[in-house]
């Protein structure tokens, strides 16, 4: 699909680059009071930056992924998509 992510790269401040299938690229934004429950893992940086491409999808170890078409649209209409 166009929203599959191709590449991922963790950045300074809970943030990650993305790049879509389609050649859109941008950034993911973490609030530290949403890393809750199955994302609170994420709050630490040595963990963050394990952060992996699983078939279209960024994830991290123990099944924590996000899902890509929601990414996609937000970093289309704002060029960052912000998670809180």
């Amino acid at each position: 699909m166009y929203w599959d992510v191709v590449d991922v790269k963790p950045l300074e401040d809970l943030g990650l680059f993305v790049q879509f299938a389609d050649g859109l690229s941008g950034e993911v934004r973490f609030t530290i009071e949403h890393l809750t429950g199955v994302f609170e893992p994420l709050k630490n940086p040595t963990f963050f930056k394990q952060v992996f491409l699983d078939h279209g999808a960024v994830a991290w170890p123990g099944h924590i992924d996000l899902a890509p078409d929601a990414m996609y649209r937000e970093i289309k209409k704002k060029g960052v998509a912000l998670l809180t």
